[in-house]
């Protein structure tokens, strides 16, 4: 049987130059195959991806809104009122989650520059203090407005420094995400200076951190417990030192002096639990998608969290109002998914190449002067 075609003559004589083709290559069918079977490993990635991409959102999602019901517990009904402290204490527990994870070998060493590990613990620490001092000098009304601006802020740094582009459907869709949760959550506006400028502090220093944390683990290949071990015992000791402090200047209340009843021990300690999930999932989702994405998706926790907040402690202030709202968030976030996820969407455009071709053209022409 004869394997390949042999080289046919050209009409004036002279051999072809086009090498020998293989008759299987020539195949319709198995061009066909093949097309088939790469079409389908494609979409085999693709569904993979998607469902660790729902995984972790759902992860993130459920553990969330577990803490905030739990805190909500923990502070409207026994009294714990001390906000920064116990940041501190979920990261003491998501270190010891940490050191577990590499004794058992399951998280490998790795590094991250002192430099980084600072810039990213003032600007963790000045999110959690600043937020906190937002809400307490501003009405809940600004408060949430100040949160609604974390996207517009994290959307500026992926443009600015990841020279990210968003399409038009892209920036429509986060648009009505905005207006649904503002219609669904600001109430009474009241500001003043001094709230003022800790909102601005506590959606600028949010947004670094969650741009610092996509940006951390591209730039030294850091997954998200790798990325954990290093900020986690940094923050918990940080914020422990500052913590009861802050809770001071905040509620008049010093933490030492709190009576701690096995019920608010028991939910103390959920809550810490609960906590390794949230700080675990958060870089995960913002590894996996972007801080802008992570931002969007959040605003899912605001809806369910008013709903279970309906649901479990009464349905005080749910009005038409507060349903359109939140209805309209929802389809905001779909429209969203949809529009980042097509081509064009929400694209990085790297302008490393052009600058390393111009860079390579200058040389050239340099070396041909010199020659």
């Amino acid at each position: 049987m004869i394997s390949h075609l042999a080289p046919c003559s050209s009409s004036f004589g002279f051999p072809d130059p086009t090498p020998p083709v293989s008759l299987g290559e020539c195949n319709p069918a198995s061009v066909e195959l093949k097309a088939a079977q790469v079409e389908m490993s494609t979409l085999k990635k693709s569904d993979k991806k998607a469902a660790l991409d729902f995984a972790a959102w759902s992860f993130n999602v459920t553990t969330s809104v577990g803490l905030i019901m739990v805190n909500k517990a923990l502070m409207a009904t026994y009294g714990f009122s001390f906000a920064t402290t116990l940041t501190g204490l979920h990261f003491v527990t998501t270190t010891l989650m940490t050191i577990l994870f590499r004794w058992l070998g399951l998280s490998q060493p790795s590094h991250l520059p002192l430099a980084d590990l600072v810039k990213f613990v003032i600007f963790s620490n000045l999110s959690i203090v600043g937020m906190n001092v937002s809400l307490m000098w501003n009405s809940v009304g600004f408060y949430q407005i100040a949160k609604l601006c974390m996207i517009p802020a994290s959307c500026l740094l992926e443009v600015v420094f990841d020279h990210v582009h968003y399409s038009r459907d892209t920036k429509l869709s986060i648009m009505v995400v905005l207006i649904g949760v503002a219609v669904c959550t600001v109430t009474d506006v009241s500001v003043n200076a001094r709230g003022l400028i800790a909102a601005v502090i506590a959606v600028w220093s949010t947004a670094l951190q969650q741009y610092y944390v996509h940006f951390l683990q591209r730039k030294y290949s850091l997954n998200s417990f790798n990325l954990l071990g290093h900020t986690a015992p940094a923050q918990a000791g940080s914020l422990l030192l500052v913590g009861p402090f802050a809770d001071y200047l905040l509620t008049g209340k010093r933490v030492d002096q709190f009576s701690l009843s096995s019920l608010a021990l028991f939910f103390l300690a959920l809550s810490c639990f609960i906590a390794i999930g949230v700080n675990l999932s958060q870089f995960i989702c913002i590894g996996r998608f972007s801080a802008v994405s992570f931002q969007v998706l959040g605003h899912m926790k605001t809806v369910l969290v008013l709903s279970l907040g309906f649901l479990f402690f009464g349905k005080e202030g749910l009005n038409l109002q507060v349903v359109l709202g939140m209805v309209l968030a929802v389809l905001g976030m779909i429209w969203y998914g949809n529009a980042s996820a097509k081509p064009g969407g929400k694209e990085r455009r790297s302008i490393l190449p052009v600058r390393s071709a111009s860079l390579k053209g200058s040389s050239e022409e340099k070396a041909g002067a010199e020659k």
